[in-house]
């Protein structure tokens, strides 16, 4: 309970939230963004109590103009059963809150135009989060899919590039469909500058992911998988095989047969804390 209620003490406002409640208030369109934003705060709110119950790391709780985002100092290294709790928890909570207004509906304590809008925002921002486009929740989901087939960094290349092609087409029904509604516009040109931001840092999101299972966050990992590299491998071609929810022991190969194996602590350790940058991976198995 405790966890919580601490919460509450990281929620952030973002400043040009302020101006549009005061356009709203002038332009009588006060009620429907306080239910939008009520509908927001309730779904981020779910992604923050999921992750708190975990003990997740919360940075912030921030209610945008057109959203909100709850960010976690998390780096990929938590049980992939958890992730997904984490970014299920926010949609989820549409369910209840649809459940809710019925039953207010069906006891007339509210009236059939608020149950109209309140189940029409609720259906839009949960079809809109699933929407498998980073960083939507949808766009999440993606990329844990991925992770279990594929390495990090590529799991998290594929899931760009399939929000980018996400975007061209929710850029063309825009286009084609509603071209004047600025709100929509406003909200694309948000997911185009993350994506771009996401892609740009991602060779330092992938480093953030190594440096955190070199400090010890992998400890919950159930799941043992072998990579079986050639000894002339390059240390870093070997970190870049790594994959989200499972701990890896090196196997070093030489024509065919083992030449020995390395722990995955041992193979962080050697890069970030002896600075063996430019290594072969066989070159390890004699230090280590």
């Amino acid at each position: 309970m405790i966890k919580l209620l601490n919460l509450f003490r990281q929620i952030q406002i973002h400043p040009l939230l302020w101006v549009v409640m005061g356009l709203a208030i002038i332009t009588a369109h006060f009620m429907e963004l306080s239910l939008l934003l009520l509908i927001i705060f309730i779904h981020e709110m779910g992604h923050a109590a999921a992750a708190a119950l975990f003990s997740w790391r919360i940075k912030r709780i921030v209610l945008l103009p057109f959203g909100g985002v709850a960010e976690m100092d998390e780096h990929g290294n938590r049980p992939l059963k958890e992730e997904v709790i984490v970014i299920l928890s926010g949609p989820l909570q549409h369910v209840w809150m649809i459940a809710a207004a019925f039953i207010a509906y069906e006891f007339s304590w509210i009236s059939t135009e608020m149950f109209t809008l309140f189940f029409q925002f609720n259906l839009m921002i949960l079809f809109f989060n699933l929407l498998p486009l980073w960083p939507l929740d949808g766009g999440k989901l993606v990329f844990l899919l991925l992770s279990y087939r594929y390495a990090f960094p590529v799991a998290h290349r594929k899931t760009l590039l399939i929000s980018a092609v996400g975007l061209v087409i929710f850029f063309l029904f825009i286009l084609i469909t509603t071209p004047l509604n600025i709100n929509i516009w406003i909200i694309l040109a948000f997911l185009i500058f993350s994506l771009y931001y996401e892609w740009k840092q991602g060779r330092y999101v992938f480093m953030r992911f190594l440096l955190e299972r070199h400090y010890g966050k992998n400890s919950d990992f159930r799941t043992l998988k072998p990579l079986v590299v050639k000894e002339e491998d390059a240390v870093i071609d070997v970190l870049e095989k790594f994959q989200r929810g499972c701990k890896h022991s090196i196997i070093v190969e030489n024509r065919g047969s083992e030449k020995g194996s390395l722990d995955e602590n041992e193979l962080l350790h050697a890069y970030f804390s002896d600075k063996i940058l430019t290594a072969k991976i066989g070159d390890l198995v004699y230090i280590y």
